[in-house]
């Protein structure tokens, strides 16, 4: 399942190029230590732990396949974890089909080929709930809560808003394991709180973010799975699931509704016993979480709603932060909820869960093949590249001068005659490049001037305007199709053309 899961987010990859986001990416890895802790003070602090993993990976160099393997190998990790837990749960048709419906996910192609930690966070999440379950049935193994303590860590780390999963481990807590759980659960936090307030006091590099209103829910089916129809088919089932689930824990009396196993519905009766014990005595031989169905169903429903009404709720009394890749750590839970509703369909649950796969697969094939286009992330800089028609003595400028940063990776080499540009690395403190603000100076003695931005043929880019205002009219442009997308638009001198 982990190498079905991994090959199908490396194959997202496609003929996509990086987009804005993954150039960032390789821009702090490229850069010391010293420089990428001057970074993390400026903006993006509470990718620090990601910035620093990925400086070691750069090392290794910079292709864009290498650059998106960790998250592809993440979603093989998150796959192979989910089988377990569906397994653990509700038995292994349950684990097979949520590993197989989190694979098909064209969320899952987009983020598994995607240079940035949205995959990382999505497989801490999961194995962090594989092991509070693990310890849950050794509450008295220290060794386990230390292990739970660094998982829940290594979320908070993995990216911020990935410990909104969090809270959904406390539907697990007990009586017998509360002493261990919320002191473990506290220690692993504390990188979130470092990581919190570097961030609140970077809040000004997010000001971009709208506001979002209560009426952005409605969108999440389409934005976990990445496709409405397959969203909304999922996320029905996956409410069938916790339903189900919820359900399974009324059909023992007292300890057989312990979840230990395989599906409670599913086990047979041993021997001897009356057919509810002989479920719990089946189960108990399986393995021990010491949890409830009930418990669990909670649990796995939390982690897929929660997340989008806790960030809501954080937009609305701290600062605007809803955007939606944040919430791409509840897709495991959409496909773990799913499987487990198919597989609890009575005796034909390997044929349901086969047909919703299928299904899921077939309906999402256009996502699909857009993921896999070469504007599959959104800024086709290759292209944009083609675009340009340059001739001796063109200028060529910028509309946002991170946008530089595509034609750096894809056109290193290329005699530009970048004309704004003062040096060739970023500023320290950000992911744009020092440049001359005298536009007008710049393009003194130029017939042409290419621009390329970051948006509509139609914005109104103050950078527009100034070589507007330095005597130039656009005379043509092209655009990449997707919003926010590449412009590339030629500017001729008005005197002399």
């Amino acid at each position: 399942m982990a190498v079905v899961a991994g090959t199908a987010a490396l194959s997202g990859s496609g003929s996509a190029s990086l987009n804005g986001d993954e150039l960032a990416t390789v821009s702090a890895a490229s850069r010391s230590f010293a420089g990428l802790w001057t970074l993390a003070q400026s903006i993006d602090g509470h990718f620090l732990p990601y910035y620093l993993f990925m400086q070691l990976w750069a090392k290794a160099g910079t292709a864009e396949l290498w650059l998106r393997l960790p998250s592809a190998l993440a979603i093989g990790v998150a796959a192979w974890f989910l089988c377990d837990l569906g397994r653990r749960v509700h038995g292994l048709t349950a684990g097979i089909a949520a590993s197989l419906i989190f694979a098909v996910l064209p969320s899952v192609s987009y983020y598994g080929a995607f240079a940035r930690p949205y995959a990382l966070a999505a497989a801490a999440s999961v194995f962090a709930l594989w092991v509070l379950l693990r310890a849950s049935g050794s509450p008295r193994s220290a060794r386990a809560w230390v292990l739970y303590a660094l998982t829940v860590a290594l979320v908070c780390c993995t990216h911020l808003f990935a410990v909104l999963t969090l809270p959904a481990h406390l539907f697990l807590l007990r009586r017998a394991t509360a002493a261990r759980l919320l002191p473990a659960l506290a220690v692993g936090f504390l990188p979130a709180v470092v990581l919190g307030l570097l961030g609140y006091g970077e809040r000004h590099a997010i000001s971009w973010i709208p506001q979002r209103g209560p009426d952005v829910l409605l969108k999440l089916p389409k934005m976990v799975a990445g496709a409405n129809e397959v969203g909304l088919l999922l996320f029905a089932a996956a409410l069938a699931g916790i339903l189900a689930l919820a359900l399974t824990g009324h059909r023992g009396r007292g300890d057989t509704r312990r979840l230990l196993g395989t599906g409670i519905a599913a086990a047979p009766a041993a021997p001897g016993l009356p057919a509810d014990e002989g479920v719990a005595a089946v189960q108990g031989a399986v393995a021990g979480q010491g949890v409830t169905a009930r418990q669990a169903a909670g649990a796995f429903g939390a982690w897929l709603l929660l997340p989008p009404v806790l960030l809501l709720a954080i937009s609305h009394l701290v600062t605007p932060v809803y955007v939606d890749r944040y919430l791409f750590v509840t897709a495991p839970a959409l496909a773990l909820l799913a499987g487990i509703a198919v597989a609890a369909v009575p005796r034909v649950g390997a044929v349901a869960a086969a047909v919703l796969i299928a299904g899921s697969l077939v309906l999402a094939l256009p996502q699909h093949q857009d993921v896999r286009d070469h504007n599959g992330r959104f800024e086709d800089f290759p292209g944009a590249i083609r675009q340009i028609k340059a001739e001796p003595g063109d200028a060529l400028i910028f509309g946002q001068s991170s946008v530089r940063a595509g034609f750096d990776y894809y056109a290193a080499g290329t005699l530009w005659q970048d004309v704004l540009r003062l040096g060739q690395e970023p500023e320290p403190g950000g992911f744009g490049f020092p440049e001359s603000r005298d536009v007008a100076v710049a393009l003194q003695g130029r017939e042409r001037v290419w621009m390329i931005w970051r948006g509509a043929k139609t914005s109104n880019l103050p950078r527009v305007r100034a070589v507007k205002e330095a005597g130039f009219r656009q005379v043509s442009s092209w655009h990449s199709a997707e919003l926010p997308g590449l412009t590339v638009a030629l500017f001729t001198n008005r005197r002399t053309g």
